[in-house]
This record gives C-alpha cells, sequence and structure tokens, in this order.
C-alpha cells in the first residue's frame, strides 16, 4: 500500500524564488488497485513520485510504502518499488538481457532468479525479438520495455509508472498498458501517473486531479462524473483545475 499525508515539497528558483511543486497532498493506493495520478505537465505529477520512490525528500508531511516509511527507511521502500519514468536512459552498450541482469543482481538476486526473471518478463513484455541485442540500436519502444523489464525484475510489491507511454507508437502504448493491467491482476499496488484522458478511463479505479501542485479532485470515474455533471474525462479535467482560463494560466508559469 502507498500512503501519503501532507505531502508538500519546495523549491528555490534563482529567478521565482520559493516554488511550491507538490502541496499538502494526501492519498492511498491499495494493492491491485490503479491509482491514476491525472495533470497537465508541471502540474507536480514527478515530483510527487519521485517522493514515494525516495527519490526527492519532502519538505513536509510524510508516506509509507509497502509498509515502511520512506524518510526513516528508504532502503526498504527502495527495495519494494519498481520505478519507471519515460526519461529512463540505457547503457547503450548492453544487451537487454544483460541491462535486466544487471539491475537483478543489484537488487541482490542469483543467477538462476534473474535468468528465470528474464524469461518472465520477455514473455509478458514480447521481447525475445530483441533480448540479446545492444541498447543503443533500439526504437523508442524497444528502450522502454527493456526499462519496464529492469525496473521490475525483483518482482516488487509497488509499481510506480510516470507518464509511462509518452512517445511511444500505437501498438507498443497499448502493450504497455495492458502489462500494466496484469500488474493490478496480480495483485500489485499501481500508481499510474499520465496527461492521457483515454488511459486514466481504461486503467484507473481511482482518479486522483492534480493541479498547481494540490490535488483537487478525486474519485473513482463514476463519482467524479457524478460530482462534476459530466461523462467526459477531459471536460471533468477541466472543471476540476478551475476552467481554461486557470489551466492556461498554469501551463504558462
Amino acid at each position: 500500500m502507498i500512503q501519503a499525508h501532507a505531502l508538500t515539497k519546495t523549491f528555490k528558483d534563482k529567478k521565482r524564488g520559493q516554488v511550491v511543486a507538490a502541496e499538502d497532498l494526501t492519498f492511498t493506493c491499495r494493492p491491485g488497485q490503479i491509482y491514476g495520478l491525472l495533470g497537465a505537465n508541471g502540474a507536480g505529477k514527478t515530483t510527487t513520485l519521485r517522493m514515494l520512490a525516495t527519490l526527492l525528500k519532502p519538505t513536509s508531511g510524510t508516506c509509507t510504502v509497502a509498509g515502511h516509511d520512506a524518510a526513516t527507511a528508504p532502503e526498504r521502500v527502495r527495495a519494494n518499488v519498481g520505478f519507471l519514468a519515460a526519461s529512463t536512459a540505457l547503457y547503450g552498450r548492453l544487451t537487454a538481457r544483460e541491462m535486466v541482469a544487471y539491475f537483478g543482481r543489484l537488487n541482490g538476486m542469483d543467477e538462476a532468479a534473474v535468468a528465470a526473471r528474464i524469461q518472465v518478463l520477455a514473455d509478458e513484455l514480447d521481447m525475445h525479438d530483441f533480448l540479446d541485442r545492444r541498447c543503443d540500436k533500439f526504437s523508442t519502444g524497444m528502450k522502454q520495455k527493456t526499462s519496464i523489464a529492469r525496473t521490475l525484475v525483483h518482482d516488487p510489491a509497488v509499481m510506480i509508472f510516470d507518464e509511462p507511454t509518452l512517445g511511444l507508437d500505437v501498438m507498443t502504448a497499448r502493450a504497455i498498458v495492458r502489462f500494466v493491467r496484469n500488474c493490478k491482476a496480480r495483485g500489485k499496488t499501481v500508481i499510474y501517473s499520465t496527461h492521457v484522458m483515454s488511459e486514466v478511463e481504461k486503467l484507473c479505479d481511482v482518479i486522483g486531479i492534480i493541479h498547481a501542485g494540490r490535488l483537487v479532485a478525486e474519485g473513482t470515474l463514476a463519482e467524479l462524473q457524478a460530482r462534476f455533471g459530466e461523462t467526459d474525462m477531459e471536460e471533468i479535467f477541466v472543471k476540476a483545475v478551475g476552467g481554461e482560463a486557470a489551466l492556461a494560466a498554469a501551463l504558462n508559469t
């Protein structure tokens, strides 16, 4: 389970002074559930996920992941989390198999366990055609599948996906979405950040709408539809953030 309570993160910027990237965020994501964090670029999604994964330290507030406090037991949190971002880089000279195996060893897996896990992930992600090719020869989709495999090689209980389909072709994006659904089916706790409305509608059990660093609405799709009197997710989103003018102002900040 992921539990965030009053999470806040501020940064100092030479031009703008103190910038609040995330403010007073409180939410819960349970096993066997996909929590969708929906927001425009710059809304605070990535900052929030990095705090959950212990990549950033909150300015204030707390978060507990898989029963471990991110502030006092960050190493235990990291052992239970798979974190995937769209911008994740790979070592170009390694093959996909070598890349995934390397991260398996970093997570304390023995060679037999690594080999077995690579086989499972290659099956699930359809990687066999390029498993033994060097990463510097890969398409964007191949790179993303390899990134997912290396992130999840230790079979963590909690999955954090930050815009995982960004820049992918339709078929590869569908494969990634299918894999995320499989994570839920296996009882994983999944938090899924995106700005793609259709992905939220298809995937997420609970949706949290984040705007200017704050959680402005939360609920199931049906609950949000009832609250805002709209059936279309895009219209719900625009209403939740305060209208088109508020959204445009945030994007231009």
